[in-house]
């Protein structure tokens, strides 16, 4: 196992550091980026968990027959694994936690969840990451070289679109020809051959130790929309399934829409943002045991996760069968909140689906099988909105059919992943039902218990919101619904932007290349406000529009509309904060981030929101004005400390961090006298 001490990073040669130190704003970064302790040294819980299952798992039905010596089964497992997982060193290419959609950022980081482990996906997308950057900075020539023609136009074209580092040092307007000025255009050559996936990595080693590896913004903004594009139709397809059951309520009355967003946002913080701060440990857990090259641990810890949750659901449940007095102390109608507790009921039929698809993307993800969460969704959205016109309108359940098709779309979600693995890929990493899924919960539960508070604790203001929402009236709360709506519509476009950024940027780092991460930065910056700007016209050009499809009472619509405005203004620092804190993650730095988030949510937009709304009376607008101004507070708090950051110190401590982070455990086996194995 590698040990690391925590002390302050090797000295920065003075040359290097001089080219290197510039902010995001402003040519970036002076001065030093202190990191937290925590992102110094691997979780001890991830490795007694690891430990504990390998040794426990060292069983006959795993690792062998009864008649195969335990340790000649162990050695000839391990060098299998050795030579299928015998790939270059990846640097370029690791997914976020996020990938598979809405697991979201915890605000304050887990030790210990941030170290990545590469599967042979992945290898392959960080080979073709460093052949692009290679082939940008003309180390290795492209496979069908063209004649580059000499015209305005085409110097103008280059100079605008092209990623080759080349094409943006030359001048668009060269001086007069010379003796040696060629008459023609080159002519083409012959295409060449890529090279081995060895000698680019090996290449890559060599520019990067040379500082001659370059990028242009053109290449970075291509990356992100390469990475982007997938996640925003991911979260989209995922958000529609509450969209669908919000757009079919809606329709029959405003007491029903009221119902529905107090009914969601109240299993949002007590089922759903919990689960998803719970399964957040699977990220290290499976994807650590896919590395260590025992597959059934991947199999083992997502259907131990999944028991948890199942376990922890069943209080939650009760809670959820006797909601009615406890949502009738916090709205004035008594309507809306026995309408919203019948939602909650009939929604108890989905909550083992929720926690099963939590476990179930990572379990599939760890196998870097990226887009089968995408595949399951592309079913099951539609399904969703197919089943809420059934149920509610033409079987004639009403309210009560809303919740029963977002149950059932809850539940159908987790069977197409299953029907994915068992049909396609994926089943090498499960072993079947285990009698171990039952134990060793306790490091388990220490290690995922963060990641819920905290993932909780910035969720909580939107349901402190909903509830004051409630207090102003039933048309209040109705047209909270449709705002909430349109505003999580109008964020899974910078979010995904964030994950997007937040990987490059780490990708970057990780592989020394700072002055390309602050670059992806730049371009990362612009897009957010490219993104707040598109967002912002929008929802100001068509305010009176967008509510009209969520409800057919002019009284909400025409309160949502003047809300709609704030929001609209909110667009710009919401798409800031979001990449914003997607970069600090990406250096590893975004306790930064969840801290001003925290201060800023608990400290700033919650005491603007109530007093706005209760002492100036501006009602609904009020408490959207207090979420602008905090957002405007955590976008500006961000990029104050990216433009002091320094990216040259962070691309060291990231890998004194990752060489901290090795985890080796070794295991001895023996066997005892009955003829079984055991450790």
């Amino acid at each position: 196992m590698s040990a690391f001490s925590s002390s302050s990073p090797q000295p920065i040669a003075q040359g290097r550091s001089e080219g290197r130190r510039h902010s995001i704003l402003s040519e970036f970064l002076p001065e030093s980026l202190p990191l937290p302790q925590s992102f110094l040294a691997t979780s001890p819980v991830v490795r007694e968990i690891l430990t504990r299952d390998i040794a426990e798992c060292s069983s006959e039905d795993e690792l062998g027959s009864p008649s195969t010596p335990a340790s000649s089964t162990v050695e000839r497992e391990s060098e299998s694994d050795r030579q299928h997982h015998h790939v270059p060193d990846a640097k370029l290419a690791f997914h976020p936690n996020g990938v598979a959609y809405g697991c979201g950022y915890s605000t304050v980081p887990i030790q210990g969840l941030d170290k990545p482990v590469p599967n042979p996906r992945e290898v392959e997308e960080s080979v073709q990451a460093e052949l692009s950057l290679l082939r940008d900075n003309a180390i290795i020539p492209p496979p069908h070289p063209r004649p580059r023609s000499t015209s305005l136009g085409a110097r103008l074209y280059r100079h605008a679109f092209s990623t080759n580092v080349k094409d943006h040092e030359e001048s668009v307007f060269p001086g007069a020809a010379t003796e040696t000025t060629p008459l023609l255009p080159e002519a083409a050559e012959e295409p060449l051959p890529t090279p081995p996936p060895d000698e680019i990595c090996e290449q890559f080693e060599e520019a990067v130790a040379a500082q001659v590896i370059k990028t242009t913004w053109q290449r970075e903004a291509a990356t992100l929309i390469q990475y982007s594009i997938p996640l925003i139709v991911t979260f989209l397809l995922h958000y529609s399934v509450t969209i669908g059951s919000v757009l079919a309520v809606g329709r029959l009355g405003m007491v029903e829409l009221a119902a529905v967003n107090l009914a969601t946002m109240t299993a949002s913080i007590t089922c759903y943002v919990p689960v998803q701060g719970l399964a957040t440990c699977l990220d290290t857990l499976c994807a650590q045991a896919w590395g260590s090259g025992r597959k059934h641990l991947v199999g083992l810890q997502a259907q131990r996760m999944t028991w948890m949750l199942w376990a922890l659901m069943v209080p939650v449940a009760v809670l959820w069968w006797f909601s009615e007095p406890v949502l009738a102390v916090l709205v004035p109608r008594k309507e809306a909140a026995a309408l919203a507790a019948l939602f909650l009921r009939v929604h108890i039929l989905g909550m083992p689906g929720v926690a099963a698809l939590e476990s179930g993307k990572r379990f599939v993800q760890s196998q870097g099988l990226f887009q089968v969460t995408t595949y399951a969704l592309l079913i099951g959205a539609p399904a969703s909105f197919l089943m809420n016109f059934l149920f509610v309108f033409w079987l004639g359940w009403g309210f009560a059919g809303a919740a029963a098709a977002m149950a059932i779309t809850q539940n159908l979600l987790p069977l197409l992943l299953v029907m994915y693995v068992w049909l396609i890929d994926g089943s090498q990493c499960w072993n079947g039902l285990s009698r171990k899924a039952f134990r060793n919960w306790g490091p388990m539960t220490k290690l995922a218990l963060p990641g819920m508070i905290m993932i909780e604790a910035q969720f909580s203001v939107l349901e402190i919101l909903t509830i004051a929402a409630g207090r102003l009236g039933t048309t209040q709360l109705a047209a909270q619904s449709v705002v909430v709506c349109l505003t999580s519509i109008s964020f899974n476009v910078p979010f995904p932007l964030a994950i997007a950024t937040s990987t490059r940027v780490a990708n970057l780092i990780g592989a020394h290349l700072s002055d390309a991460a602050r670059t992806t930065a730049k371009v990362a910056i612009a897009a957010a406000v490219m993104v707040g700007s598109g967002n912002l016209l929008i929802f100001a050009t068509l305010r009176k529009h967008l509510p009209c499809a969520f409800t057919g009472d002019d009284a909400v619509a025409q309160i949502a509309s003047r809300v709609i405005l704030v929001c609209a203004v909110m667009q710009i620092f919401d798409a800031l904060a979001a990449v914003s804190h997607g970069i600090l993650r990406g250096i590893g730095c975004q306790a930064i981030g969840g801290y001003a988030n925290l201060f800023s949510y608990y400290l700033v937009a919650l005491p603007i929101s109530l007093s706005t709304a209760f002492a100036l009376d501006w009602q609904l607008s009020g408490l959207w004005t207090g979420v602008t101004v905090g957002l405007a507070v955590v976008s500006v708090i961000e990029l104050s400390y990216l433009y002091r950051a320094d990216w040259e110190s962070a691309a060291i401590q990231a890998q004194q961090r990752l060489a901290s982070e090795d985890v080796t455990v070794e295991v001895k086996f023996k066997a005892p006298s009955d003829g079984n194995l055991g450790s």
